[in-house]
């Protein structure tokens, strides 16, 4: 009998390349898709086959679905940018919304077994803290619309065509491979690369925004794996960290972390949700949840690889559709 056969979507990412390889790891036969403009090659599992492509490709993932007759797919490409979706609206329903239904239609066609998702926290905008699973989304910006959205259809295919799925709400992830030359997300790789540059650590407000940071080991194995825990399909789980800290609280371990001299600075408060973080019982009560790693551990392993890898420059994205209220750091 052969191998199984997998999709992983934005597969030389941060989460997917980690998904990747644990799927890998359990003997699944792996396709990575990414088209590159997040990821890094050097992120794809060269036992897996990789395919240069993006979702938004209809041709193309067809194609995919007709040749492999996957029998998974675990779907985490995005731009996630979830500050920068208010200024780049269309490329954002594109990618993150259109892009995601081209999949699941195959899914539908292909009777595809479960349909792995990997949505977010911003589906919850401003609602009661800690967030759970059983408030109802009012998301704040147009990526969590974008997620949201995704959400709601995939209940729709499984209602009406049967396909199951498995829906994770992560939050703040960070580790080894994530994008540290990104500058309109992911703060803590923001925060190390530019002590790496000698650069000062810009915080948005006054910095007692909180969250909860999730370190990837302790989200990855969890997504890979919930296939075969069938009491979870057709569930929503949040997944990430439990404690919750301010920004201004975060910058000073990564600097701690890296050994860095660091200067902090404030500027502006952007137009953010200022206290954001879940609980996560229920997924604690479907999978085998181990002790998640400690915020200065964690740091502490990235800080290792991102001193070995060096800075990453830091382009501009290109296609804004909206200049008023940019966040000047932003605009060109």
């Amino acid at each position: 009998m052969g191998k199984i056969n997998c999709l992983v979507t934005g597969a030389a990412g941060f989460i997917g390349s980690h998904v990747a390889d644990h799927l890998i790891k359990n003997g699944f036969n792996v396709i990575s898709l990414d088209d590159l403009s997040g990821g890094f090659k050097e992120n794809i599992n060269n036992k897996s086959i990789f395919v240069k492509g993006s979702v938004c490709d209809n041709k193309l993932i067809k194609s995919l679905f007709e040749e492999y007759k996957f029998e998974y797919v675990f779907h985490l490409a995005a731009y996630a940018a979830e500050g920068l979706s208010h200024f780049i609206r269309k490329f954002n329903y594109e990618n993150n919304l259109v892009g995601s239904i081209n999949l699941i239609n195959e899914s539908i066609k292909h009777k595809v077994k479960c349909f792995v998702f990997t949505s977010s926290i911003a589906v919850y905008g401003k609602n009661q803290l800690p967030m759970t699973e059983e408030l109802t989304p009012v998301p704040e910006d147009p990526y969590g619309i974008a997620k949201y959205a995704i959400e709601l259809d995939l209940k729709c295919a499984y209602e009406l065509f049967g396909l199951n799925h498995i829906i994770f709400r992560p939050h703040n992830v960070y580790g080894e491979r994530q994008n540290i030359g990104d500058r309109y997300r992911n703060v803590i790789g923001i925060f190390m690369n530019k002590l790496l540059l000698g650069e000062d650590l810009v915080i948005f407000g006054d910095g007692n925004q909180t969250r909860a940071f999730s370190y990837i080991s302790d989200v990855a194995p969890i997504i890979a794996d919930s296939i075969n825990f069938l009491d979870a399909y057709n569930q929503v789980f949040n997944i990430g960290a439990d404690k919750a800290y301010s920004v201004n609280e975060l910058a000073e371990v990564v600097i701690k972390k890296m050994g860095v001299n660091g200067n902090i600075i404030h500027s502006y408060a952007r137009n953010e949700v200022v206290h954001a973080f879940s609980d996560h019982s229920k997924v604690r009560n479907f999978f085998n949840i181990k002790e998640p790693e400690t915020l200065e551990n964690g740091i502490e392993k990235m800080a290792k690889w991102v001193k070995q890898h060096g800075a990453k420059s830091t382009a501009r994205f290109e296609n804004i559709e909206i200049e008023e209220k940019l966040p000047p750091s932003w605009k060109k």
